[in-house]
């Protein structure tokens, strides 16, 4: 039976993917974002489970990544073809209603979801990515798109706004967030093979700075902790 619990919490990712894909669409993003956060939640324990059931499989492998498709690659699409849709509107609107009238634009949102749709491919082909990874993981990514309209609901700064609302800041976003997908940048993992101080140094710094920026900063720290994390692998290439 314990080679069935990390597919189930992985499942539960795709449920929680599914329900985040809905509220989205509904531009009901705050409550997205909690499903988001919930499937996270689930990505990052099916492969804990699995390491300390010793129950690793290919299905797992190939079954984790068709979640992340869902969680961290249509609902990401999603949330910023919502913001460029407000962008372009000037405000909050009612998502994909029948009276909505369609613009271009914001299906450029989609290109985040076609970029994680590739990297997730990517990575099931590569070995090399156990111990780190090639490129921001889609949770990541995931992580920094879906806490803008976060920040645009909870820190109400005139000048956060302006930008998080600009057409052109979002389709930059959009581009760069495909690139650092598929980047050749070599990134930590957060997996532990151990808990002493010299073989994670760099990951138990990571966590306590992340922790800081989170308690102080609240939702504007999401993509400072994403920015912390690049730099951080950059500067400590080999993740010790």
């Amino acid at each position: 039976m314990k080679s069935y619990i990390p597919n189930f919490l992985t499942l539960l990712n795709v449920l929680s993917g599914c329900i985040a894909t809905v509220f989205a669409v509904l531009n009901h993003l705050e409550w997205a974002a909690l499903f988001v956060f919930i499937g996270i939640f689930f990505d990052f324990f099916d492969g804990l489970a699995a390491r300390i059931l010793n129950v690793q499989s290919e299905v797992g492998v190939q079954l984790d990544s068709l979640a992340d498709v869902i969680t961290s690659g249509l609902v990401p699409g999603i949330f910023m073809y919502q913001l460029l849709n407000m962008a372009e509107r000037g405000g909050w609107n009612l998502g994909f209603g029948h009276d909505m009238e369609l613009s271009v634009m914001p299906f450029l949102g989609f290109v985040i979801t076609l970029a994680s749709a590739y990297r997730l491919a990517k990575f099931n082909v590569d070995e090399n990515q156990v111990s780190s990874f090639v490129g921001l993981p889609t949770p990541a990514n995931t992580l920094l798109i879906i806490s803008l309209p976060l920040i645009l609901m909870y820190h109400n700064n005139e000048v956060l706004n302006d930008i998080i609302l600009n057409p052109w800041f979002l389709i930059g976003l959009t581009i760069l967030s495909a690139y650092l997908l598929n980047s050749p940048i070599e990134l930590f993992a957060l997996k532990f093979k151990n808990w002493s101080f010299k073989d994670n140094g760099i990951r138990y710094l990571f966590l306590i700075g992340s922790l800081i920026m989170l308690l102080t900063l609240k939702f504007l720290a999401i993509p400072l902790i994403i920015v912390f994390y690049i730099l951080a692998s950059l500067l400590v290439p080999s993740g010790k």
